[in-house]
């Protein structure tokens, strides 16, 4: 299959003089980690891509287009320039405005853009993707992510997926332990009635 980058801004979203972004943190949780004071933060990596030119790194983002939803046209961003496939959560991590790389020292309100950030679960990463030739991966631990964001508001969201995770974790923790005292519960209960003799 061959898979081809969307390019020009033809169906391009806007909202009034906003340019309407779409864009996730792609992340996994690493298996082999040595888990201190049982910190599952310890075990997150996000994937950050590369830009032309650029020492540092971004997630990956870009035009939210009419023919997609805003989850749609991150899960799209995220394929075409990090190469990745993965579970997006529909919760959004929120809304940020910023200017365009281009436009970053203009005092118009031309290239301003209103972002949508979400979290994505990483299920596969392509060898090749439409925009490899621009845009290298790297996946980093949390700490050396927020050194190496390009933008104030990139960490903001990424400050903002990690405190959503860690509430998903611990909600998920929860409903486990729940689980397993239902599962002892249920096979106490059992191991009664077993041994019941009248």
């Amino acid at each position: 299959m061959d898979l081809i980058a969307r390019t020009g801004r033809h169906r391009q979203r806007y909202d009034e003089h906003f340019r309407l972004v779409a864009g996730c943190i792609p992340y996994r949780l690493k298996q082999s980690v040595e888990n201190r004071g049982g910190d599952w933060s310890n075990r997150l990596e996000v994937l950050m891509i590369s830009s032309p030119n650029r020492h540092d790194l971004v997630f990956p983002k870009g035009g939210w287009e009419t023919d997609e939803s805003v989850c749609e046209a991150a899960c799209r961003e995220a394929l075409e320039e990090a190469g990745v496939k993965g579970i997006i959560s529909e919760t959004i991590l929120g809304i940020w405005e910023f200017r365009s790389k281009s436009r970053e020292n203009s005092c118009n309100l031309e290239g301003v853009c209103r972002g949508y950030m979400f979290a994505m679960e990483v299920t596969e990463e392509l060898e090749w993707w439409p925009e490899q030739s621009c845009h290298q991966r790297r996946w980093v631990d949390v700490r050396e992510s927020m050194q190496l964001c390009r933008y104030e508001w990139m960490r903001e969201a990424l400050d903002a997926c990690i405190r959503f995770l860690s509430s998903r974790n611990a909600a998920l923790s929860t409903t486990k332990c729940v689980d397993n005292a239902i599962d002892a519960y249920s096979s106490s209960m059992v191991k009664l009635e077993v041994s019941y003799v009248p």
